[in-house]
């Protein structure tokens, strides 16, 4: 951990809001309750348990907690966190995400293994049954994939089924995926994809608002789904029976502002009726990842490049030197492949391949067999 991590984590304030996320019962909106009233964290630790009671949502067993809080080991926690290379974000925190900053109910404090980058303001979250066909895996997958390569970060839960399809989609493709977990960041679950989790980390982040090695317990999926819906631009849900998880998340990001697509699937199939209802219900059928990004791909965020605001396409953030060079050699007019060749530099055989590339990654569009032009 550097120097600067080392003053927060002794700042009182800090110390005094991570005791306040450890203890079970004060969600974030709790949490802004207190605050309203109390003024800081330090206050509300420092109240006695009557004045604690006098809070709206606040009864004698929450009160009980927050005064013998103290009994909490914090230090035990941030020492874990050093050791595993967790970071522990707060709202304040330029790394803390900026979409989950507009949620009605962010998380006041987040657990990071792994490392989130500005590239991944630009999320897809991919979502579904635990229980999924072979069907469901494979368009779970391929999606992830196909989305990736376009520039998107993939955002799913490390569920069984559709959750681990999305992860491994967005791996194989080698672009970057976020799993956000019920229970700690260290307290993989369910244990067979352990492996999985740390392929994650190489590629991304697993997060969550639990202590490190807290166990998920059944009532924190709902509340990791409102956080996996929103950190993502949009939600694709991928099979769902008509009661699950991931219409509970669908339902979330509609309420969130988020964009929710859905994939059709057989009639005959119990985990399509749930998607089928989304459709029915105003979800946007997909039937290829054309259809998502023509959604999302309106929604990139401003980027400072040179201290110059520029708008720049989710797959422009994820190219490599070549691709990048090729890229800037194509005007918005038709460029023909020999003004590419002569600008970039690059024999015409790289210019070829790294031009379907780009054509894959929609920053370009191809006119003649031998011009193509910037999107």
């Amino acid at each position: 951990m550097s120097s600067e991590n080392d003053a927060k984590y002794q700042d009182p304030e800090f110390r005094a809001q991570l005791r306040l996320a450890l203890i079970s019962g004060v969600g974030p909106r709790t949490n802004v309750i207190l605050l309203e009233y109390f003024g800081s964290c330090e206050a509300i630790l420092a109240a006695s348990n009557s004045q604690l009671q006098q809070v709206t949502g606040v009864g004698p067993k929450l009160a009980n907690k927050i005064v013998k809080s103290h009994e909490i080991d914090i230090d035990r926690e941030i020492d874990l966190c050093r050791d595993f290379g967790i970071k522990i974000l707060t709202r304040k925190d330029d790394l803390y995400p900026h979409l989950l900053q507009e949620i009605p109910d962010p998380p006041n404090i987040i657990f990071v293994r792994g490392d989130l980058l500005p590239c991944d303001s630009m999320s897809v979250a991919i979502v579904g049954t635990r229980h999924a066909t072979s069907y469901g895996l494979r368009q779970a997958e391929r999606f992830a994939f196909e989305l990736s390569k376009a520039g998107f970060t993939i955002v799913s839960g490390l569920a069984r089924g559709i959750d681990g399809a999305a992860h491994r989609g967005a791996l194989k493709a080698e672009g970057r995926t976020i799993a956000f977990l019920a229970g700690g960041v260290c307290s993989i679950y369910p244990p067979e994809h352990d492996k999985l989790a740390e392929q994650v980390v190489k590629n991304g982040a697993l997060i969550s608002e639990a202590a490190p090695l807290m166990k998920p317990m059944a009532g924190a999926f709902p509340q990791r789904n409102r956080l996996i819906t929103g950190m993502s631009l949009g939600t694709v849900v991928v099979e769902a029976a008509t009661r699950s998880g991931a219409l509970i998340s669908a339902r979330t990001a509609n309420e969130q502002g988020r964009e929710v697509f859905a994939m059709p699937g057989r009639i005959d199939v119990a985990v399509s009726h749930g998607c089928h209802r989304l459709i029915k219900d105003g979800a946007k059928l997909i039937e290829s990842v054309d259809d998502i990004i023509d959604e999302l791909g309106p929604l990139a965020k401003p980027t400072q490049v040179n201290q110059t605001t520029v708008i720049r396409h989710p797959a422009e953030v994820k190219l490599n030197e070549q691709e990048s060079c090729v890229l800037q050699a194509i005007s918005v007019e038709s460029t023909d492949m020999d003004t590419i060749v002569e600008k970039s530099g690059l024999p015409i055989q790289r210019v070829l391949s790294t031009i379907s590339v780009l054509e894959m990654r929609r920053l370009i569009q191809r006119i003649s067999g031998t011009t193509v032009r910037r999107i």
